[in-house]
């Protein structure tokens, strides 16, 4: 462990240093880090550095997630990361290594503010000021996928109720503690009724608990060309995973370039911290980069730990820099003159003290956050019935009616009866009509007689006469009842 860049002796006689893991990161990584690090240090940052090597090195060593165990011991000992991109090598068998350090680490948060700067920095929307929140663990981001017949794949979207209520509490703190007004939902509830629908029914139960702020929900994608053609219309945003990674990327590039974001990843016991763009392989070694991505992410780290003074210090001198016109060549335009990663740096630590003129200063509530549970009340558990059960089939015959008959020869005396077939979502049979295209992918529903009478030993009996029958059912899933109300969706077209 060093002291930030070296010991300088900054904090000497006040709070101790706080410890950071950094990783230097790839490609323009070590260039922008290097950077950040000085102005961290000039402005008197209170950090006790613990230097770690992630990305390519590490994944050459045969490490294939880019990150080996004596990283992981100073991650979970400092619990506080600071991070510059890495470049993930192409090809199969290896692992992102910013969704193995979230998940890992349990870092359900993603918080990206996008900020325009006009007219300093080129915009459409001068008055954008959005915070995207975004959950950072569950959703299509599990990552669970299956190839189960010769045509089709799967992904599963997987949405807990603890994992939507977390995400959604840590929206609403932050709107609250950083002075917002209105928290904005969005999914897409009215396709995915059962996992959206879940989150935006958490969202609504969430906000009675904070009456003070304005709330609304919007279907995602009229959200989204909202907030490409009005983003001041909006002010917190929190939805699921997917959304979240897309909608972030498209509000900082129309705030005014990505390479301007910051980002947080937080969790109940560690948080990391770092730039939203990638590594850049192609300017590496050129002096080139724009350090401000990773240099206001760690202003989030700094408020984050609880030195807010000297995250003011640093987002209101990086404000004056670029009312000067001091620029690097992603933003410089025609007109004005571009400096160099180490020169902007330069400028800034030249303006710390200073407060911009034009645009508004920055001011950050003082303390450390509160630890960031899941702050959940305990809910009684609901009584958990069957009614039968969807099997999955591969069958290569693409005649519904033909397979009814078939699944309705084999399942005969069976206490599960055949209700239903799809096809990628549609019913087909019966009342299905001739137009549908079908893949070799069924999806065959059986259930009982009366809600709630199925149980597993008939899920087990149908699936012995399927098998005896030749049929290749590749997945089940049962359909429950929770409290009575039915736990599964209906087919399109029901």
């Amino acid at each position: 462990m060093t002291t930030l860049e070296q010991g300088t002796g900054h904090g000497s006689g006040a709070a101790p240093a706080v410890p950071v893991t950094v990783a230097r990161g790839d490609g323009i990584g070590p260039e922008i880090m290097a950077a950040t690090l000085r102005v961290l240090d000039a402005a008197g940052a209170r950090l006790a550095v613990e230097e770690i090597q992630i990305g390519e090195a590490v994944y050459d060593r045969g490490h294939t997630a880019g990150i080996d165990a004596h990283a992981w011991e100073s991650l979970r000992r400092t619990k506080v990361f600071l991070k510059a991109p890495i470049t993930t090598p192409q090809g199969g068998g290896f692992k992102s290594l910013n969704v193995t350090i979230r998940k890992s680490l349990g870092l359900f948060a993603n918080v990206r503010p996008c900020v325009a700067y006009a007219p300093f920095v080129p915009t459409r929307h001068p008055k954008m000021d959005v915070v995207i929140v975004r959950e950072n663990e569950e959703d299509l981001y599990a990552g669970i996928e299956h190839r189960q017949t010769n045509e089709v794949t799967q992904c599963l979207k997987l949405m807990s109720r603890p994992g939507c209520e977390r995400i959604v509490r840590h929206a609403f703190d932050y709107a609250r503690r950083h002075g917002r007004s209105k928290v904005t939902c969005l999914t897409k509830d009215n396709i995915m009724k059962l996992t959206d629908g879940l989150f935006h029914r958490v969202f609504d139960e969430v906000a009675t608990e904070f009456p003070d702020l304005l709330t609304e929900h919007l279907i995602v994608d009229i959200g989204a060309a909202r907030l490409a053609d009005t983003p001041e219309a909006f002010d917190v945003i929190v939805t699921p995973n997917l959304y979240g990674d897309v909608l972030s990327d498209v509000a900082a590039q129309i705030a005014g370039s990505v390479g301007l974001a910051g980002s947080a990843n937080i969790g109940e016991h560690a948080a990391m911290f770092e730039a939203i763009h990638g590594s850049a392989p192609t300017l590496a070694g050129r002096d080139v980069a724009n350090p401000s991505g990773l240099l206001l992410g760690a202003v989030m780290m700094l408020v984050h730990i609880g030195q807010a003074d000297v995250a003011e210090t640093v987002h209101n001198a990086w404000l004056a820099t670029l009312e000067d016109g001091v620029v690097t060549a992603d933003i410089a335009g025609p007109e004005r003159a571009p400096v160099g990663t180490r020169a902007f740096a330069d400028a800034v630590i030249a303006r710390l003290g200073r407060q911009p003129a034009a645009l508004p200063s920055v001011t950050y509530p003082a303390g450390s956050p509160r630890p960031t549970g899941t702050a959940t009340a305990p809910r009684p558990a609901p009584v958990k019935t069957m009614d039968g059960v969807d099997v999955f089939l591969h069958h290569e015959d693409r005649d519904p009616a033909a397979l009814a008959a078939l699944l309705r020869s084999a399942a005969e005396g069976a206490r599960l009866h055949l209700q239903m077939i799809t096809n990628r979502g549609v019913k087909v049979w019966p009342d299905g009509i001739p137009e549908t295209f079908c893949t070799d992918h069924w999806r065959v529903r059986f259930q009982s007689p009366r809600p709630g009478a199925a149980g597993r030993r008939d899920v087990v009996d149908l699936l012995d006469r399927l098998d005896r029958a030749g049929l290749d059912f590749v997945k089940t899933e049962g359909l429950y009842r929770f409290d009575d109300e039915p736990g599964y969706s209906l087919g399109q077209g029901q």
